[in-house]
């Protein structure tokens, strides 16, 4: 794709499988722990808080110009794809062995079985930003375009949920494809990243090549 197009791209489809995984995981956790004031609050603060918590993470991470932000967002998302495809199957196995719980308890295992996912969900918005940042040095407008299209893709992914892909694919089938577009976003992101090392491994060889005494 051309110049910034596709991260734009691939930061819409993974803020499309985050609120998809949101939306399922929420009906999961309700089905096993009830749906009432507690609960719902214990979700989503579990929610916010990982998010919350990743976007710091990913903040300081990103802040060593060093560091690989692309590969490293690669890797994230395909943890995050990782833990969704087998997600609904640790929640029933979870709910199963904790019945009957006090609401604290359930309070911190709810937000134990999502912080992982969420803190990865969090870090993304800062390591692309940092990647945008160090091709354009405009701050503001890498993280208002960032946050801007993966609203929209949350906003998507909130309309065909509810409008189709829940009532056709089930809860199963749903954190199906979003998984799948963690993993086609991570391969994106990876192809990028090497494209953009490449240049420099032939550079640094050619360097190399150069200073090597004469055989």
């Amino acid at each position: 794709m051309p110049g910034r197009a596709w991260i734009y791209v691939v930061f819409l489809l993974s803020g499309f499988a985050a609120l998809l995984y949101q939306v399922v995981w929420q009906r999961a956790l309700y089905a096993i722990y009830g749906i009432n004031v507690e609960s719902v609050t214990m979700v989503v603060t579990a929610f916010m808080l990982g998010l919350g918590l990743g976007s710091i993470a990913g903040g300081a991470v990103s802040k060593d110009p060093k560091r690989p932000v692309l590969l490293m967002f690669s890797l994230v998302e395909l943890g995050i794809g990782l833990f969704g495809s087998i997600s609904l199957s640790v929640f029933h196995a979870v709910g199963n062995a904790t019945l009957g719980m006090s609401a604290v308890a359930t309070f911190f295992v709810t937000f134990l079985l999502v912080l992982v996912p969420t803190l990865l969900m969090g870090s993304t918005l800062p390591l692309l930003v940092a990647h945008l940042v160090r091709s354009s040095g405009n701050v503001g407008k890498s993280v208002g375009t960032l946050y801007f299209v993966n609203t929209l893709g949350s906003a998507f992914a909130s309309a065909a949920s509810v409008l189709y892909i829940m009532g056709h694919a089930g809860q199963r089938g749903s954190v199906h494809v979003a998984a799948a577009l963690n993993v086609t976003v991570s391969l994106l992101a990876y192809v990028a990243h090497r494209r953009a090392v490449r240049p420099q491994e032939i550079a640094a060889t050619l360097a190399q090549a150069a200073s090597a005494p004469p055989r």
